[in-house]
């Protein structure tokens, strides 16, 4: 008989009973008993793990009397000893350099709650990025009370020099809590100190002026702009409460979700239902696909908080309430003089460029105006003056030509108006884009635009699979019909053809 008969237990208990065994033929017995049983990977796994470990017990205590025999023989006991210490720890830095690592585990039975949105300021300023992480959050949050029944906060966190005032702006942009924590030296971002004032601030540790109004261990879920600061903090926070991240993500919602991955169940061919799980879309392949991240907890590990860097214009900020009720805590923490090493002694502020986001409509230009490129850029603009809020953008094959721009237009054709992979990313209610091909890299930055439309003389272009109407012609011809067509408020331009595969 085995000691144990591994089929009563679940994988999680089968490891725990294992540590109490120290006889190699038991656990031997119990590895065959697993195996003309249920034959779970995981559980064997776990069986030859503790064979290992009472193996080299076993080989250590030779060891010590081998040693002892040599020394009885007049050998030099030391000098072997030293050796083969010596070899030992070459072939741990060189070939096994990972062989003893351990995983860091979270907190057991954590409580967790709250969603957690990082809002970065920027010269005293809340960033846009902020208001429209707040505004998702809180129609995430209100909706998790309405499926879940539970009533659980919005919390913002931020830090700077002088930011109680920015702190109480989130409160009228959609937060139930603003935790700020104010030093001069944190007027500009900073790794160490930023990483290290964001975990404190989310274990809730600290005096009870600062953490009394909450009562769990780590936020539910977390959220940071995908910003160089915030893509930057939100690895580096993450890393340092032991949980998961996903980056440059679009959209989020809250959802359960059925998983047999025997690494997550803990066993093969077992369900687990995994609840109030954050689904954070992303684009991937410069746009071309999405992938839905979940940072799902393993067996006897939790990856908490659930976090994600959201890309700018991703979300419409809620209408600011100055009048809305909130509850602002000044965060207290000792901040130690070697985490502001580096220190900012001069700096120039540089000149500022264009923003293209925010804007109801957006004009954007490709290589089809390489025919008279004045011309082209002309009648973009003036499209774009016929609208009452809207931009003028560029693709990068037109930053990247030689095409000679005359006059004023010259100034429309540098980088700073770039829309695409490594220029803006924007998402107006309508996008114009007049002689653009379709690249995935410029897609990218336009695609959660509300509505698509594309002027281009080839009909299979392929910025036509993803427009919502795809007009057929010379842009030098369509464009000054639609300028007058807005002018007027009268349609007076028929679609030749839609994106969807309607009729011509």
């Amino acid at each position: 008989m085995t000691a144990i008969d591994p089929d009563d237990y679940t994988v999680d208990e089968l490891t725990d009973e294992l540590e109490t065994i120290d006889d190699v033929d038991d656990l031997q017995a119990i590895l065959e008993a697993e195996q003309a049983g249920e034959d779970r990977t995981t559980a064997r796994e776990a069986i030859q793990d503790r064979l290992e470990k009472i193996g080299a017990a076993a080989d250590g205590e030779h060891g010590d009397t081998e040693a002892g025999e040599a020394a009885a023989d007049g050998g030099d006991a030391d000098d072997e000893s030293e050796s083969e210490s010596e070899e030992a720890e070459e072939d741990d830095d060189l070939s096994r350099p990972t062989r003893d690592k351990k995983h860091v585990r979270a907190l057991e039975d954590g409580k967790y709650a709250d969603m957690w949105v990082f809002c970065e300021t920027q010269g005293g300023e809340l960033l846009d990025v902020s208001k429209e992480m707040l505004g998702k959050a809180r129609e995430l949050m209100d909706g998790f009370e309405e499926e879940y029944g539970d009533d659980e906060d919005v919390v913002a966190f931020l830090m700077g020099d002088d930011c109680e005032g920015l702190a109480e702006e989130c409160i009228a942009y959609g937060a139930d809590v603003a935790v700020y924590h104010d030093d001069e030296r944190l007027e500009r971002f900073l790794h160490k100190p930023y990483t290290e004032i964001a975990a404190h601030m989310a274990r809730g540790t600290g005096t009870v002026e600062s953490t009394g109004w909450r009562d769990y261990d780590e936020p539910r879920y977390i959220l940071f702009p995908a910003t160089n600061n915030g893509r930057d903090l939100s690895a580096k926070a993450q890393a340092e409460l032991d949980s998961g991240l996903a980056s440059d993500c679009s959209d989020l919602f809250i959802e359960e979700e059925e998983v047999s991955n025997p690494v997550k169940t803990g066993e093969p061919g077992v369900k687990k239902t995994f609840e109030k799980v954050l689904h954070m879309k992303r684009p991937d392949f410069s746009g071309f696909e999405y992938s839905t991240i979940l940072c799902l907890d393993n067996p006897g590990r939790e990856f908490h908080p659930q976090g994600c860097s959201v890309i700018p214009g991703s979300f419409e900020p809620i209408e600011r309430d100055p009048d809305r009720d909130g509850l602002v805590v000044e965060h207290d923490m000792e901040l130690e003089d070697e985490w502001f090493r580096v220190e900012i002694t001069d700096y120039d502020r540089l000149e500022a460029g264009i923003d293209l986001t925010g804007h109801d409509v957006i004009v954007c230009l490709g290589r089809g105006i390489a025919d008279d490129p004045t011309e082209g850029m002309e009648l973009g603009l003036e499209l774009t003056d016929a609208f009452e809020d809207a931009a003028l953008g560029i693709t990068r094959g037109i930053v990247t030509s030689s095409y000679q721009f005359e006059g004023h237009v010259e100034a429309y054709s540098k980088e700073e108006r770039q829309i695409g992979e490594t220029g803006q990313v924007v998402a107006p209610d309508v996008y114009i884009a007049a002689g653009v091909s379709g690249a995935v890299q410029h897609k990218v930055g336009m695609d959660e635009s509300d509505t698509i439309v594309a002027i281009n003389t080839d009909p299979d272009a392929r910025i036509r699979d993803f427009s919502d109407y795809f007009i057929e012609g010379d842009l030098f011809e369509v464009l000054p019909r639609l300028t007058a067509a807005v002018e007027s408020g009268e349609p007076g331009l028929e679609p030749e053809a839609v994106a969807d595969g309607g009729d011509e």
